[in-house]
C-alpha cells in the first residue's frame, strides 16, 4: 500500500503541474499535449517499475481512474443535453426548413463517403503487411473474451437490420432516447430536436408573439448549456492525463511486440484517411494544417479517452469557434460522426478483420465481387454503431457474420485494443469535424475570418 500510496502523491503533483499550467498564458491544445506527455511517461514509469499486471498498478489505476474516467463521464453528462439544445436552437432559427435536407445530405454523404474509402484502405493494408488469422494463439483471457463476445454481444448484433436499423432513428420514446437506451439514440435525439426546430419555424410564422418567446427561451437554453459545456472542457487537461496513465501503465508490451505488424499496418492505415480528410478539405478550399492545428483539442482528448461520444462537445466547440463552421452543421456532424460513418472503428477495422480471416474458411480475399460486398457491408453497418470504447468490436462483430465469417479473431486481439483503438477515435472524430467543414465549405457557410484567424480561441472560456 505504501507504494500505491507514493504513485498517488506523484499523481497529485502532475495535476498540481498542470493546474499551474493555466497560468502561463498557454493555449488549451498545449496544455492538452503536455498532459498527454505526462501521462504517457508515468504509466511507462508505473509499468517498468512494477508490471503491468502488477496489483500496485492496478490499484494505483483504480484510484486515478476517478480523475479519467469520472471526466469522461461528466463529458457523458452532457452529450445528450447538448446535442438536443444545439441542434434544437440552429435549427428553429433557420429561415427555410429545407435547408436541413441539404445540411443531412451533405453530411452523411460525407461521412460514408469517408468510410468506404477507410474500407478499402483497410483491405489494402490488410494485403500488403500480408496479415492473417493463422497462427494467432488463444490464451485464457482471450476464450473469456470470446465468450462473452458470443453471449453478449453476438445475439444483440445477429437480430439488426437495415430496415429494423433506419427504424431506430426515429424516436418511438424521445425521453427514454435521451438517456441513450440504444446505440442509435444520438441520432434518434437529433431527429426529435429537429423536428421541434421545425416546429418552432411553422409557430413564428402563424404567431410572431408566441414564436419570439419560444426563440427567446430556446436561446437561453443554449447559453445555459454551454456554459455547462465550457465548465466541464476546463477539466480536459487534467483528464487525458489520468486517461493516458492508465493506458500506458496497463498496456502488455510482448502483447504489442508479437502483433505489431497489425498495429503498424492500423496505424499507417490510420495515416492514409488522416491524408484522405486532409485532400477533401483542400478540395473544398480549407488548408489542412490549419485544420489539424485547431482541431488539435478535440482530436487528442479523443486519442487518450478512446470515446467518439464523449468528444461531441468538444467537437461542436472547435468547429464552431474555431474552424468557423455554423451551429447548425456542427452540431449535425458531430451528433451523426459519433454514430455513422466511423472511419476508423466502424471503417478501416472490420475490413482489415474480414481480409484476415478470410483465407482461414477458404475465401479469396482477392475476389473482386467479395471485396466490392465487403466495402458495401462495412458502409452499411457503420450506420449505429456505438461512439464508445468497444465500438469497434461491435463493427466486427456485425460485419465478420454478414460476411460469413467467425468473430474468433475480434478476441485474439484483445491485448492490443486500447492502443490502436485511441488512433481509431481520433480518425472518427477527425472524419466528423471534416465532414462539418466540408459542408459548410460547399454550403458557403464557413465564418473565413474565424477559420484563417491564427489566434487561437480557449474553448473553455466563458
Amino acid at each position: 500500500m505504501t507504494a500505491v500510496a507514493i504513485n498517488l502523491i506523484l499523481f497529485a503533483v502532475l495535476l498540481y503541474g498542470v493546474f499551474r499550467l493555466q497560468g502561463q498564458n498557454l493555449s488549451l491544445s498545449v496544455r492538452v499535449l503536455i498532459a498527454l506527455v505526462l501521462g504517457t511517461l508515468f504509466g511507462i514509469a508505473l509499468q517498468l517499475i512494477y508490471g503491468h499486471d502488477s496489483t500496485v498498478v492496478q490499484t494505483t489505476i483504480n484510484w486515478t481512474n476517478i480523475v479519467g474516467n469520472g471526466y469522461v463521464q461528466l463529458l457523458q453528462m452532457i452529450v445528450m443535453p447538448l446535442v438536443f439544445v444545439a441542434i434544437l436552437n440552429a435549427v428553429s432559427k433557420l429561415h427555410d426548413a429545407s435547408a436541413l435536407g441539404k445540411i443531412s445530405v451533405l453530411v452523411l454523404g460525407t461521412l460514408l463517403l469517408t468510410t468506404a474509402i477507410a474500407a478499402a484502405v483497410g483491405v489494402v493494408m490488410s494485403l500488403s503487411f500480408g496479415l492473417t488469422a493463422e497462427g494467432l494463439v488463444q490464451g485464457a483471457a482471450e476464450t473469456a473474451r470470446l465468450t462473452t463476445l458470443e453471449s453478449t454481444y453476438a445475439p444483440r448484433v445477429a437480430d439488426l437490420t437495415v430496415p429494423q436499423l433506419i427504424l431506430s432513428f426515429i424516436p418511438k420514446n424521445p425521453f427514454a432516447e435521451l438517456t441513450g437506451a440504444n446505440p442509435t439514440s444520438i441520432i434518434a435525439v437529433v431527429v426529435f430536436a429537429a423536428l421541434l426546430g421545425v416546429a418552432a419555424i411553422r409557430l413564428v410564422r402563424r404567431d410572431a408573439e408566441k414564436g419570439g418567446q419560444l426563440l427567446s427561451l430556446i436561446d437561453l437554453m443554449q447559453s445555459w448549456i454551454t456554459q455547462l459545456v465550457r465548465l466541464i472542457m476546463a477539466l480536459t487537461p487534467y483528464g487525458v492525463l489520468a486517461l493516458m496513465t492508465k493506458v500506458a501503465a496497463t498496456s502488455n508490451a510482448a502483447d504489442i511486440v508479437n502483433l505489431g505488424k497489425f498495429v503498424i499496418a492500423s496505424y499507417v492505415g490510420l495515416a492514409i484517411m488522416f491524408g484522405v480528410h486532409a485532400l477533401l478539405l483542400a478540395m473544398t478550399g480549407v488548408n489542412p494544417l490549419t485544420f489539424f492545428r485547431k482541431a488539435l483539442p478535440a482530436l487528442s482528448f479523443a486519442f487518450s479517452s478512446r470515446s467518439s461520444a464523449a468528444t461531441i462537445p468538444l467537437n461542436v466547440e472547435t468547429q464552431t469557434r474555431r474552424l468557423g463552421v455554423p451551429s447548425t452543421i456542427a452540431s449535425f456532424s458531430a451528433s451523426f460522426g459519433a454514430t455513422i460513418g466511423q472511419n476508423g472503428c466502424a471503417g478501416l477495422y472490420p475490413a482489415m478483420l474480414a481480409v484476415m480471416v478470410a483465407p482461414t474458411v477458404g475465401i479469396n480475399p482477392l475476389d473482386p465481387t467479395w471485396l466490392l460486398t465487403l466495402v458495401a457491408i462495412v458502409t452499411l453497418s457503420s450506420a449505429g454503431v456505438a461512439g464508445v470504447g468497444g465500438g469497434a468490436t461491435m463493427a466486427a462483430l456485425i460485419v465478420l457474420p454478414a460476411m460469413g465469417l467467425p468473430v474468433t479473431l475480434v478476441a485474439l486481439l484483445i491485448s492490443i485494443e486500447p492502443l490502436i483503438d485511441m488512433g481509431r477515435t481520433a480518425l472518427n472524430v477527425s472524419g466528423s469535424m471534416t465532414a462539418g467543414t466540408v459542408t459548410s465549405q460547399i454550403l458557403g457557410q464557413t465564418d473565413r475570418e474565424r477559420l484563417q484567424s491564427r489566434d487561437e480561441v480557449e474553448l473553455q472560456s466563458a
